[in-house]
């Protein structure tokens, strides 16, 4: 009740992480009570494991999950779990983690694979600046075809 009481007195567009990562029953029920108003994102209860998000689409417990490319271990793997994702009709957010480097690609993927999300934290450390320049490299790139996803990145 308390995140439907924020969702009601605030513009609350994205929940991550709200129960803990097994409370699979938990989850469903806050599926069924906010899902259809916000984003629930599953970080840590899905893990970028396609075993588990496939678990969480078949029991519709989330409507978005999170994806950390070096936590699935390949690149394949990654683009088929945003497939699997994409197929259920769920959003995906590609995200950074903590020990991160200068490293810009998961900008690079987040546009590739046209998520529309991308979290990386606040710009002020280098790691963190370096993914939103290359996100502006690549507005100049493709110049009137860039298209800014806005509300539309969101799934509900």
């Amino acid at each position: 009740e308390l995140y439907a009481d924020w969702v009601n007195k605030y513009p609350i567009v994205v929940l991550e992480d709200g129960l803990a990562e097994d409370d699979w029953e938990g989850w469903k029920l806050l599926n069924q009570k906010l899902g259809s108003r916000i984003e629930l994102v599953g970080d840590d209860l899905f893990v970028t494991n396609v075993q588990r998000i496939a678990r969480g689409i078949a029991e519709d417990v989330a409507n978005a999950v999170l994806i950390k490319l070096n936590q699935i271990g390949t690149l394949t793997e990654t683009i088929a779990a945003i497939g699997m994702a994409r197929n259920a009709g769920w959003g995906a957010m590609v995200s950074h983690r903590s020990g991160e480097t200068v490293d810009s690609f998961i900008a690079d993927l987040t546009v590739a694979m046209g998520t529309g999300h991308l979290k990386t934290g606040a710009p002020c450390r280098g790691e963190r600046v370096e993914k939103y320049n290359q996100l502006m490299r690549i507005e100049e790139e493709l110049g009137t075809a860039a298209v800014y996803a806005g509300r539309k990145a969101f799934v509900r």
